[in-house]
């Protein structure tokens, strides 16, 4: 990933297409790699609520509570994303982000020392594979590395929530 490289890996819901968030070729070649249009924005993980401050411009202090609270992944679209790959923002500048407290992506995002894209691994439109054996063999042969953890896991982990939390915590349900 350091190098641009993209990854299939298991996340704290589904498995991802990965790559650096702050590499806008490598996020580029997932849009390619997903036949999506680029303006559909993706989210990335990250290792910890302290990572925050350093990737969104305001984070609203209840998103602090929000992510402690949250029984489930959540995910949090943030109204204005600082310090990614541009073709990763939304057209108006926001950004989903979720901390990850799941071992593999947690300590990977923790060892990479930056965010990681986290976009189902499926061509655009198609059903999201809800584990390892479910992921099209087009999409494992366009990623560079794919992680051997959890492939013989056969649960199938629901996709995380997903609430936008704008000024003023205006929250905006996205999906449960």
């Amino acid at each position: 990933m350091r190098e641009g490289g993209v990854i299939l890996y298991p996340t704290d819901t589904v498995w991802g297409l990965g790559c650096d968030a702050t590499d806008d070729k490598a996020v580029r070649r997932i849009y390619e790699i997903k036949q999506r249009v680029d303006n559909k924005a993706m989210l990335v993980l990250v290792n910890s609520v302290a990572k925050l401050q350093g990737y969104v411009e305001e984070v609203p202090e209840m998103a602090y509570e929000l992510i402690e609270m949250s029984r489930k992944p959540l995910t949090v679209i943030y109204d204005r994303g600082r310090n990614f790959a541009a073709s990763l923002l939304g057209e108006d500048g926001s950004i989903g982000i979720r901390v990850t407290n799941e071992a593999f992506s947690h300590q990977l995002c923790l060892q990479f020392r930056r965010p990681v894209v986290s976009t189902s691994a499926n061509v655009s439109g198609r059903p999201t594979p809800r584990n390892y054996s479910q992921i099209e063999r087009e999409i494992i042969d366009a990623v560079d590395y794919v992680v051997k953890y959890r492939q013989d896991d056969a649960s199938e982990p629901a996709p995380s929530s997903i609430i936008k939390l704008s000024a003023g915590n205006m929250i905006t349900i996205i999906r449960e």
